[in-house]
């Protein structure tokens, strides 16, 4: 039964969430504890049932690992072909993801979605190969084992000894639209490894004494189980959030424990982890930020913000509220919650006070319902984990004298106007002075303010006059009425100051969170994250910042480059280790290791510590303060997620690199070990026919068998020639040794070297007399020379002309060299310079090498090079040299 309105907003939300999800496909994950519990069974049976109600159903990936009864229920399904990956000279068969989305079922199996892809791959994970599934409108069915969660991936390696290396976000299983538990007991399970059904019998045995080990199934068995709970109970809480059910539904034990600025907070706190404990519940530890907090003394709420940090060690989930009633935020808090029982102390306050006032634990006992009230005692602990050393509070006089001179200025105006206004009137005045003075100054100034208000109206302006004598009894009820009016006013004048004023240092902690948050958000690299937060922290803290980042041996190193430095001696590093390795607060104005100069706190993300955040304030105390103390581990969060943000962008990098490089060392392989092999078995096949064969062979074919040596190696020589000149611009090695030459010579040399290729072809060479000397390395312009040359003899019919030109303009001599054979396809006129990238029609093979070295030396040169199609058919490659420098004279010799 609703038992109220649903909140607008998250209904809102919902909507937009509904509307997202329908464009999307459906995802169901069958979980497991284990291998073997059935999951893939269970996957089958499912879609066999959605196949018989019409559903277009196909098999993307499924392991049977040779179970008979997983493979029989495979039998007429549509199964996709498994894609070959050649990786590191062995073929691979992987899902083929781009298969599937042009197959376009409703319903996919793609099983193991844990699965790390081959190198090649278009995703790093199988997890992202569904996501796009699921982008595309497709359905998918998926199994994976609760081991292969990131969060419980540390669980699972405490409990078997064993470090997972697959894993699947935990988001992904958040967003799966229908989660099946498949359940199966450690006893059957053991029985079914026995029995061959899980491994065959020789990986089953050392299953059995590693990972299947019976405590250990039982502990992934509770995991499996707990997880599962934790998503109905969100289910359950996300229902009754959507039908506005305002009562509790006690399925599930959850407490929530009360705290405050008193010290019996932290005896609260530990009994309500003990009860939680006997319940094996989820426990939460409020507190309600009230008005009043910005009236605690700083001691309250540094104990408050303690409080809160101890219940986070003991592994509560805190929670601070904002409000006008305590009571009221934390019943709603309950019961969005769905908060089983409520735990507070007992009420300190005096019978007479609780009649008239009210205290929060009656307030609580009478709203809260289905909810139970817990009420303990709570005496001083001397466990605080810290407090600071209590201050002498100073009075401010002069807040005081301040609100007697207002008083007497008000009295000077009154008296100015009593002659010619109401009594009534002149309150007003008094009033008006009550409020000024609760405006700027606090309560006590405020009462005194009041009480001098009312002795000044009764002496000066009721008769008889200048005493305090009062003839009329009337004014009696005046002056009470008068002071309570002025104490309300001034009361609620004070409260709403303490709210601004609160209103604005949340404001203020925002602004500066927020400013971080952007220029970190909009920044890539730790290089330039490190820079940015300690400049932020430095501005808002007033600190000397220090970030420290660990090495590959978890050693940490203090960071150069940054705004501010901290000065670290053997000690300081050793305190910032310890908060590494602990992941918890310790230096200066804390209990642990108080002695440092600096405090250092650990930047936390979710894969585990990633550095330590040094931060030296210039006023010591300024960090005692709980908010300043709130706002600082705020910041190191921001910081610390930041970091891992460009982490998982550089390893995310890293991968791609190394998948491209995987990539162009299989082309490499591939191309080379047939170009290798090509002239080697001409070489080979020649010599064997003149070695065995010398007697009966005739001069002239003797002479085509040493001529096809000769050529072969020739070929040979230049594929090396070009693999090594590759690798010389690749490392940077390539020397440019430039001189002085005439063009005419290097193309000359050039066309020599390539005569044979070139004796059935029309070659037509323009070379303007005036040509200037061009500054030039001569062998490796020779090198680009043969090069082009040689790729259009390759890729143009026989005994089609070339034809090779060059001209001087622009302050450089540009040499073009042309064909006549069909071009280039459209978009290649940039790719044919590519490592590795052959072009279609050649009637030679080759690496793919040569043009990319052809553009290296260009741009060794300082020149570039480019290709374009010529309109009346074929391509002309140009590249220029630039004519840097003043050539050398020649001197006339004639005479």
């Amino acid at each position: 039964m609703n038992e109220g309105r649903s909140d607008p907003d998250a209904l809102l939300a919902r909507v937009k969430e509904e509307e997202a999800r329908r464009t999307r496909g459906k995802l169901n994950v069958f979980l497991g504890a284990a291998a073997g519990v059935g999951k893939t069974y269970a996957m089958l049976q499912a879609a066999l049932e959605r196949r018989a109600e019409g559903v277009d159903v196909v098999v993307g990936w499924v392991d049977a690992h040779g179970r008979e009864e997983t493979e029989a229920l495979l039998e007429g399904i549509e199964i996709l072909p498994r894609r070959q990956i050649e990786h590191r000279g062995t073929v691979l068969m992987e899902f083929d993801l781009d298969a599937a989305l042009l197959r376009r079922p409703t319903l996919i199996l793609v099983d193991e979605l844990a699965h790390t892809n081959t190198p090649g791959s278009r995703h790093a994970k199988r997890w992202q190969d569904v996501q796009e599934l699921l982008d595309a409108g497709i359905s998918v069915y998926t199994t994976v084992n609760v081991q292969d969660l990131e969060s419980l991936n540390d669980v699972v390696a405490k409990i078997t000894g064993l470090v997972v290396r697959e894993t699947v976000p935990d988001s992904v299983l958040e967003q799966a639209d229908e989660v099946r538990l498949i359940d199966l007991p450690p006893e059957e399970l053991l029985q079914r490894l026995k029995e061959g059904k899980v491994y065959v019998p020789a990986q089953a045995k050392e299953a059995v004494h590693n990972f299947f080990r019976k405590g250990n199934l039982i502990a992934l068995r509770e995991l499996a189980l707990r997880r599962m709970a934790d998503r109905v109970d969100a289910q359950m809480r996300l229902y009754m959030q959507d039908h506005a059910i305002a009562k509790t539904w006690p399925v599930t034990e959850r407490l929530m424990v009360c705290v405050g600025a008193s010290p019996s907070s932290t005896r609260l706190v530990r009994a309500a982890k003990r009860m939680a404990d006997g319940l094996r519940a989820e426990w939460i530890v409020a507190y309600v930020e009230t008005p009043a907090h910005a009236r605690l003394s700083e001691e309250d709420r540094v104990r408050v913000t303690d409080t809160l940090r101890l219940a986070e060690q003991l592994g509560a989930e805190t929670v601070t509220l904002s409000g006008h009633r305590i009571s009221e935020e934390i019943l709603a808090h309950a019961r969005t919650r769905n908060v089983s029982k409520i735990i507070v102390g007992k009420p300190a306050a005096p019978l007479w006070k609780r009649i008239l006032v009210g205290s929060i634990v009656d307030n609580l006992v009478r709203g809260s319902g289905d909810i139970d009230i817990y009420v303990t005692s709570g005496e001083e602990s001397p466990n605080v984990p810290y407090v600071v050393p209590p201050r002498p509070r100073s009075t401010d006089w002069m807040s005081y004298a301040r609100a007697a001179g207002i008083v007497a200025l008000c009295t000077a105006v009154a008296w100015a106007m009593f002659p010619f206004f109401e009594l009534s009137n002149l309150i007003m005045v008094y009033l008006l002075g009550v409020v000024g003075v609760a405006a700027r100054s606090g309560r006590g100034p405020s009462v005194l303010a009041s009480v001098l208000s009312v002795a000044a109206f009764d002496f000066f302006f009721v008769p008889p006059y200048f005493t305090f004598a009062v003839a009329d009894a009337q004014y009696l009820v005046t002056f009470a009425v008068m002071f309570f009016v002025a104490l309300i006013t001034s009361g609620l004048t004070v409260r709403i100051r303490r709210q601004a004023e609160s209103a604005r240092q949340r404001e203020r902690r925002t602004a500066v969170l927020y400013a971080m948050s952007r220029e970190l958000a909009s920044i890539r690299g730790v290089e330039n994250i490190l820079p940015a937060a300690v400049r932020h922290i430095a501005e808002v803290f007033r600190s000397q910042v220090m970030i420290l980042l660990p090495d590959a041996a978890g050693r940490l190193l203090q960071q150069t480059g940054l705004p501010t430095q901290l000065n670290m001696d053997a000690t300081e590093f050793g305190v910032a280790q310890w908060v590494y390795e602990h992941r918890q607060m310790a230096g200066l104005g804390t209990t642990t290791l108080p002695g440092a100069n600096a405090l250092y706190l650990p930047l936390v993300a979710s894969r585990g510590t990633l550095g330590v955040l040094g931060i030296r304030p210039t006023e010591p105390r300024s960090l005692e303060s709980p908010e300043q103390l709130h706002q600082l581990e705020t910041f190191a969060n921001q910081t610390a997620l930041a970091l891992e943000r460009a982490q998982l962008a550089e390893e995310t990098q890293q991968a791609q690199v190394r998948a491209e490089t995987e990539r162009l060392r299989s082309s490499l392989l591939s191309s080379v070990s047939h170009d290798l092999r090509t002239p080697l078995a001409s070489i080979t096949g020649a010599a064997s026919s003149l070695l065995e064969g010398d007697e009966a062979l005739d001069a002239a074919t003797r002479q085509d068998l040493l001529e096809t040596v000769r050529e072969e190696a020739d070929r040979l020589n230049r594929l090396v020639h070009n693999l090594l000149d590759m690798t010389r611009l690749e490392s940077g090695a390539l020397q440019v040794n430039k001189e002085w030459h005439p063009l005419e010579e290097v193309v000359g040399a050039a066309l020599g070297r390539l005569a044979k290729q070139l004796q059935d072809r029309p070659l037509t060479i323009h070379l303007p007399a005036d040509l200037p000397l061009v500054p030039i390395d001569d062998v490796l312009i020779e090198q680009l020379l043969i090069n082009l040359v040689d790729n259009a003899a390759k890729y143009t019919p026989h005994k089609s002309p070339i034809e090779i030109a060059a001209w001087a303009s622009d302050g450089a001599v540009t040499v073009e060299v042309a064909d006549r054979g069909p071009g280039l396809a459209p978009g290649d006129e940039e790719r044919v310079f590519d490592k590795f990238y052959r072009g279609v029609g050649g009637n030679s093979r080759g690496v793919g090498l040569g043009l990319a070295i052809c553009r290296g030396i260009a741009e060794a040169h300082g020149g570039r090079i480019w290709s374009e199609n010529r309109a009346d058919g074929g391509v002309a490659f140009r590249f220029t040299i630039p004519l840097t420098g003043t050539p050398p004279r020649v001197e006339d010799t004639d005479g």
